[in-house]
């Protein structure tokens, strides 16, 4: 008889492995099943951990080439790109071990290989090696994440036409890249190969970088980006990808009709990541989806289907991390008979390029487009005592809040650790706190975060150093 369980898992990535992790410390068995060998998702194997340790050591590598200006001199700096490759994949074999230690020490069950339903109460695992084990479970969460798409017609090697997966394991520094795609990933990325030496072109179908993003903020990042040396091609249509002995030539047609064509080493395909259900056998129980092909699910996290909840980049929603593991933790919570939910109006964005950028709440534009009445607050990181004191100045923290409540709706930093500073703000918003509530809050001196205070001050024009 096979193995039975009160829940099982499928996908060990940062929403799966937390809600497993969870679901067994409200006293339920758990299994959770990983196919790609190593558990953490896209995330923590070819996603934002290796990015983030690429992000960081090129930065330092940047940073130390004008050292000499400050008086620190350190004589010829080079680049070695296999230690750098190395030091990035210790990074993630660390946390993937991290994961299977936190699993085994919660008590939960951890199946290598590939999950597929066979029925509502069974779950088919093939390994690697195409070995078949049938266990059996009550309910299911499915939590397998999302993988990159292509432009149509266009096909990854991960050799010429690179994902973010061949992006971050280049064996050699390109001397050009052409990035299709102006959002969060591909901008990550042509900063590390910008800032090693690359010539990085980016070809974006809109008329401004990172959808969805305060259009100021956008604007500003975009600046800063080509003084970095990025240059960007708006407004343009990607016509086809051609391979040579070179590398690849991208043709582009702008609004206006005029062609364009873009020599290059590599191109990065960055135009954004699809659910990943292939293989699940969905159909055979007839899960419903969406028309993106999300997983169809209540506020619970319930499918259509008896006992079969979804999480993660397979639903609706922005495809994050966080976003997922807070997900796994309200679901497990749920089917333990607790009341778990996620605040959607809280999830932060964050892009981990120099500067950072990182947003939370209403642009103005969704507060314009709701007819919301509100007050914004600026304040420029240019009069911020600890970042002049490092000569690290670009950016601005911008709050809006509610004309006649105070409530803060939304804030968008762009500056040095602006992924941090977010989260004052976002708890802020948690608590339901007004600009004045933030304002008054006493700042430590000197540090980043007065710009948050300062920026709470100016909502209502009362901004100290400004």
């Amino acid at each position: 008889m096979s193995e039975k369980f009160q829940v099982v898992v499928i996908g060990g990535g940062p929403g799966g492995y937390v809600c497993a992790i969870r679901l067994s410390q409200l006293g339920l068995k758990t299994a959770c099943i990983e196919s790609r060998g190593s558990l953490g998702g896209t995330c923590l194997n070819v996603g934002c951990i290796p990015s983030k340790s690429l992000l960081n050591l090129t930065e330092e590598f940047n940073k130390l080439k004008g050292l000499a200006n400050k008086g620190i001199e350190i004589g010829d700096i080079k680049l070695n790109l296999a230690k750098m490759m190395k030091s990035k994949d210790k990074a993630v074999t660390v946390l993937t071990k991290g994961v299977e230690f936190l699993l085994k020490k919660n008590k939960v069950t951890y199946f290598k290989g590939h999950g597929s339903f066979k029925s509502k109460n069974e779950i088919l695992i093939k390994d690697d090696q195409n070995k078949e084990k049938v266990i059996q479970t009550d309910k299911t969460v499915i939590a397998t994440g999302s993988v990159a798409v292509s432009l149509p017609g266009i096909e990854i090697d991960e050799k010429i036409i690179v994902s973010s997966t061949g992006a971050l394991n280049l064996d050699k520094v390109p001397k050009k890249m052409v990035i299709v795609g102006g959002g969060y990933i591909g901008l990550e990325m042509g900063s590390v190969w910008s800032r090693l030496g690359t010539e990085v072109q980016v070809v974006e179908f809109l008329d401004h970088i990172t959808p969805g993003m305060d259009k100021e903020i956008s604007s500003e990042f975009m600046k800063i980006l080509k003084k970095q040396g990025i240059k960007f091609n708006m407004q343009n249509k990607v016509e086809a990808i051609t391979k040579n002995n070179s590398g690849a030539v991208v043709s582009t047609t702008d609004k206006d009709g005029n062609k364009s064509s873009f020599e290059c080493d590599v191109v990065l395909i960055s135009v954004g990541r699809k659910p990943n259900t292939k293989g699940l056998n969905l159909d055979v129980l007839s899960v419903d989806l969406d028309q993106s092909k999300r997983i169809k699910t209540d506020k619970t996290f319930k499918t259509n289907v008896e006992n079969i909840y979804a999480i993660g980049d397979v639903i609706e929603g922005p495809m994050l991390a966080h976003k997922a593991e807070d997900e796994g933790i309200a679901v497990a919570e749920n089917i333990a008979g607790q009341s778990g939910h996620v605040n959607y109006n809280t999830i932060p964005g964050v892009i981990y390029t120099t500067p950072e950028v990182a947003s939370i709440g209403k642009t103005e534009e969704q507060l314009k487009e709701l007819n919301k009445k509100y007050k914004v607050g600026k304040f420029s990181f240019m009069a911020n005592s600890r970042a002049k004191a490092i000569d690290d100045v670009e950016g601005f923290v911008k709050i809006l809040a509610d004309e006649h409540t105070d409530k803060v709706l939304g804030a968008h930093i762009i500056g040095p650790h602006a992924g941090e500073l977010i989260a004052e703000i976002g708890i802020a918003m948690e608590f339901g706190a007004s600009s004045e509530d933030i304002a008054r809050t006493c700042h430590a001196h000197p540090t980043f975060s007065e710009a948050v205070k300062e920026a709470a001050l100016s909502v209502d024009k009362r901004a100290i150093h400004s």
